[in-house]
C-alpha cells in the first residue's frame, strides 16, 4: 500500500510536469522557395525542446491555424515557411492566435511569406526584398542586454544569405544591424536591420531573425544559441 502510494503520487507529480511544459508549433511550409536547411533547423528546434523541456509539434499543415488546437501553443516558430502558405480560415485562426496573447517566432524567410497580407507583414517586422550571394558579413550587436543576443560579440562576423527588406515595421525594436560596408549587395543602408522584436499590443511578442538561410548555421553555436534564447524570450512572454 505504501508503495502504491509513492507510484500515485509520483505519477501525479509526473502530469503535473507535462501540463505544465510550455507547447511549441514548429511550422515549416513552403509555397515558394524550398530551404534545404529545414530539416536540419527542424531536428535542432526539436533537440532544444527535449534539452531545455519545452514541447515541440513540427508541421508543415496549415490547417492547424483554424483548429481550436492552436490556442494551446505558447508559441508560434515559422522555419524558412515561403509563399503565401494559408487560406482566408487560417489567416483569420492565425490571427486570433496572436490578438489573444500568442507569440510569434520568425526565421530567416519568415519574412518571404505572406506578402500579400499586410497584418502578418507588420506582424513579423519587414518583407523580403531581395538578396545577394551567400557570402561573409559582419553584424552589429544593437541591444547588448537583450536575452536573444546577449551572448554575441559586438561584432559578428559570420556567412549567410542576407535579406534585404521593405515595408519595416517603425514599432520594432532592433537587435543586430547588418554592416553592409562588410558584403556587398546590401540595399537598407548605414542601419539595415537583421534581427528585431516588439511587443505585439496583446500581451504576447513577435521575435525575428534574418540569420538561418545555410544549413550551416544549425550547427554553428552562436546561431544556436542565438535561436535557443529568442525562443526562451518569447515563451517568457507566455501568459500563465
Amino acid at each position: 500500500m505504501f508503495f502504491g502510494f509513492l507510484s500515485g503520487n509520483a505519477q501525479g507529480t509526473k502530469d503535473e510536469d507535462e501540463k505544465d511544459k510550455k507547447e511549441v508549433l514548429l511550422f515549416y511550409k513552403t509555397e515558394g522557395f524550398w530551404h534545404n536547411s529545414i530539416p536540419t533547423g527542424r531536428t535542432f528546434i526539436e533537440d532544444l525542446g527535449e534539452d531545455h523541456d519545452f514541447e515541440v509539434t513540427s508541421t508543415k499543415d496549415a490547417d492547424n491555424f483554424h483548429s481550436e488546437d492552436l490556442k494551446k501553443y505558447d508559441l508560434v516558430i515559422f522555419l524558412n515557411t515561403t509563399g503565401n502558405v494559408f487560406d482566408e480560415k487560417e489567416q483569420e485562426g492565425f490571427k486570433n492566435y496572436i490578438e489573444n496573447g500568442g507569440n510569434f517566432f520568425g526565421i530567416h524567410a519568415a519574412a518571404d511569406t505572406e506578402g500579400d497580407w499586410p497584418w502578418f507583414v507588420e506582424l513579423v517586422g519587414g518583407f523580403f526584398d531581395g538578396h545577394p550571394e551567400v557570402q561573409q558579413a559582419d553584424i552589429k550587436l544593437n541591444m547588448p542586454k537583450h536575452p536573444a543576443v546577449s551572448h554575441l560579440p559586438k561584432v559578428w562576423t559570420r556567412t549567410d544569405e542576407w535579406y534585404n527588406y521593405r515595408n519595416l515595421n517603425p514599432k520594432m525594436q532592433v537587435l543586430l544591424y547588418l554592416d553592409e560596408n562588410s558584403y556587398q549587395g546590401g540595399t537598407n543602408g548605414e542601419e539595415h536591420p537583421i534581427a528585431w522584436f516588439r511587443e505585439t499590443g496583446h500581451g504576447g511578442v513577435s521575435i525575428y531573425t534574418g540569420l538561418g538561410h545555410t544549413i550551416q548555421s544549425y550547427i554553428e553555436p552562436l546561431f544556436q544559441e542565438h535561436i535557443l534564447q529568442s525562443i526562451l524570450f518569447a515563451l517568457d512572454k507566455t501568459k500563465n
